[in-house]
C-alpha cells in the first residue's frame, strides 16, 4: 500500500453550499476543524458519520458537467494522504502516473495524473495544510 484514501474532492462555484447540500443529504459536520488542511471560501468539506470526508473546492468559471455527454465530463479527484511525499512520488510514477504540479512550497501535496488521465493528489500525512 502507498497511500491512504484522504478524501474526494468535487470542483463546484460555491464550496460552502456544496457542501451543506451534502451535510443535509448525509448528514455528518460541515467545516469541522481538520488539521489536514485549512478552511476559507475556496474549501469547504464534509465529515460524514461513516467516516468519508468530501472536499469542495472552487473552481473560477466552474461549467458542471453534462452528463452523459463527454463535453464536460464529471469533475473530480482523489486527496490520497502519504507518509512520505518523496517515496510515493516516485512508486506512483513506477506505477503509471504522471506528475502534474508540485503545488505551493509549504503546501505538502502534489498533483498528478491517473493513466486514463483523472486528476489526484498525494498529500503529506497529517498537518499537511491545504
Amino acid at each position: 500500500m502507498i497511500a491512504s484514501l484522504q478524501c474526494t474532492v468535487l470542483d463546484c462555484a460555491d464550496p460552502a453550499a456544496l457542501a451543506r447540500f451534502y451535510g443535509a443529504l448525509l448528514g455528518g459536520d460541515v467545516d469541522r476543524p481538520d488539521a489536514r488542511w485549512s478552511l476559507d471560501a475556496d474549501w469547504s468539506t464534509l465529515h460524514t458519520p461513516t467516516g468519508q470526508v468530501l472536499a469542495f473546492q472552487r473552481v473560477a468559471d466552474h461549467r458542471p458537467p453534462t452528463w452523459p455527454h463527454p463535453d464536460r465530463p464529471q469533475q473530480f479527484h482523489l486527496d490520497l494522504e502519504v507518509p512520505d511525499l518523496d517515496r510515493a512520488h516516485d512508486a506512483v510514477l513506477a506505477l503509471g502516473a504522471r506528475f502534474l504540479d508540485a503545488g505551493p512550497p509549504a503546501g505538502g501535496w502534489q498533483v498528478y495524473a491517473d493513466p486514463a488521465g483523472h486528476p489526484f493528489c498525494l498529500v503529506r500525512h497529517a498537518g499537511g495544510v491545504r
